[in-house]
């Protein structure tokens, strides 16, 4: 099976007033297309690091990492910001749903980024949120909506673009586990019906099981578990 991404020999410092902190070094990894891939690890460890680099959002001190055989860091900063509105979906704990924009606004801003025509950009928005089980919450603002709804609109918003990719960073931790739960299964469902290639940051063991393979970050390193 081809690998949607590969990183090789990474690693990321940042610099401290005296010395640097050094996250991962010569950290490899790949993500075969399809898989659904859990990445656990302690709080501090790097885990959000990693994903902000796979997902264009940071720049490896070193290394490289290519996604579909494209060398990421290559490109300039406006090319990143088209890859990741093109070909990445972002979910985050703390879901940065704007709140002043309905569920539908805050799903199809990405399409109006990206260039797509206002009304089509509605249609799919509505698509996506009907998916997502959110149709009667289109017209409603982030305030009143509750913590596992805004999630899921979050998750619509990640994949209105019909991206390969989808980097979540604890999606449950700001939940219940009811909610948490639920949220999960939305995600293990869309992963398949979309035909995605997924990593989901966590802590947590029960959320790790929904995925196929699993990772343990210590050390900077990433071990199969």
């Amino acid at each position: 099976m081809d690998n949607l991404i590969v990183a090789e020999k990474v690693g990321k410092t940042y610099p401290l007033p005296r010395g640097v902190l050094r996250v991962f070094e010569g950290l490899d990894f790949r993500l075969e297309q399809g898989d659904l891939v859990a990445v656990m690890g302690a709080s501090g460890v790097g885990k959000t690091t990693f994903l902000n680099l796979l997902g264009a959002l940071d720049r490896p001190t070193e290394g490289t990492i290519y996604l579909e055989g494209e060398d990421i860091q290559a490109k300039d900063d406006k090319e990143r910001a088209r890859l990741r509105n093109e070909k990445i979906g972002f979910v985050f704990q703390f879901y940065h749903l704007l709140p002043e924009f309905t569920a539908l606004e805050n799903v199809f801003l990405p399409l109006l980024i990206k260039g797509t025509d206002g009304r089509q950009a509605v249609l799919r928005a509505r698509a996506i949120l009907k998916e997502v089980f959110l149709e009667d919450k289109t017209e409603q603002k982030p305030s009143r909506l509750s913590g596992g709804e805004q999630q899921r609109v979050a998750i619509a918003r990640a994949l209105v673009n019909e991206p390969r990719l989808l980097l979540a960073d604890e999606p449950t931790g700001n939940l219940d586990w009811r909610s948490g739960e639920a949220i999960m299964a939305l995600i293990q469902d869309l992963h398949a019906r979309k035909g995605l290639s997924s990593i989901i940051v966590t802590h947590n063991e029960k959320i790790a099981a929904y995925c196929r393979k699993v990772y343990m970050m210590e050390a900077g390193q990433l071990k199969r578990i």
